[in-house]
């Protein structure tokens, strides 16, 4: 039944079912296929009946094809091409220059040295 067809081959194909995980799509008269919801599309689908309904003509892919259980696996996506992937345009990197002497910030060890002497005048500071 299924020896008609084999793994790689495209084909036409009328979807005859759609289920929350894919659709079944009929090869011939005598052999159907299921296409899974994530061959259906290159990215994300939520809802398979937002990109089949019964009836359409579609063409799949046949991926796999399991003859002891009579299972044919087929793929939309593989017969797309995959989209173009967009590339971000570079933002260009802005430098800022600070100036060595910004009023009113002072650099750490500025400050440090600063403390140090305060400390000393106070008398806490021993060595």
């Amino acid at each position: 039944m299924t020896d008609k067809f084999e793994t790689g081959q495209v084909i036409e194909g009328k979807v005859t079912g759609i289920q929350p995980y894919g659709a079944f799509v009929a090869l011939n008269e005598e052999v159907q296929g299921l296409v899974h919801i994530s061959e259906v599309t290159h990215g994300y689908v939520k809802d398979i009946n937002d990109h089949l309904t019964v009836g359409d003509e579609v063409t799949v892919k046949v991926i796999s094809i399991d003859e002891e259980k009579n299972k044919v696996s087929l793929s939309i996506r593989a017969t797309e091409e995959p989209p173009k992937k967009h590339s971000k345009p570079q933002q260009q990197k802005k430098t800022v220059k600070l100036e060595e002497n910004t009023s009113g910030f002072n650099t750490l060890k500025e400050k440090l040295e600063e403390w140090i002497e305060q400390s000393e005048d106070r008398g806490s500071f021993k060595n």
